[in-house]
């Protein structure tokens, strides 16, 4: 069996690889959240619901 050290080059390998996949996919679910938003502002100007029209561009200012 292989033993894996605390300061070993695999462990830091293994934590880079945790952060990317974190990075990955906290970018991909801020990405579904942008197009959602983008789908529903198009939806309330074919309603012409301004109030929600409002409040949809200022959520998609704040998270992009």
């Amino acid at each position: 069996m292989e033993k894996k050290l605390l300061n070993s080059p695999q462990h830091s390998d293994e934590n880079q690889d945790a952060v990317i996949a974190e990075m990955f996919l906290k970018n991909a679910l801020l990405e579904f959240k942008r197009e959602n938003i983008r789908k529903e502002i198009d939806q309330t100007l074919q309603n012409g619901d301004k109030e929600l029209f409002l409040k949809l561009t200022e959520e998609l200012k704040m998270i992009s």
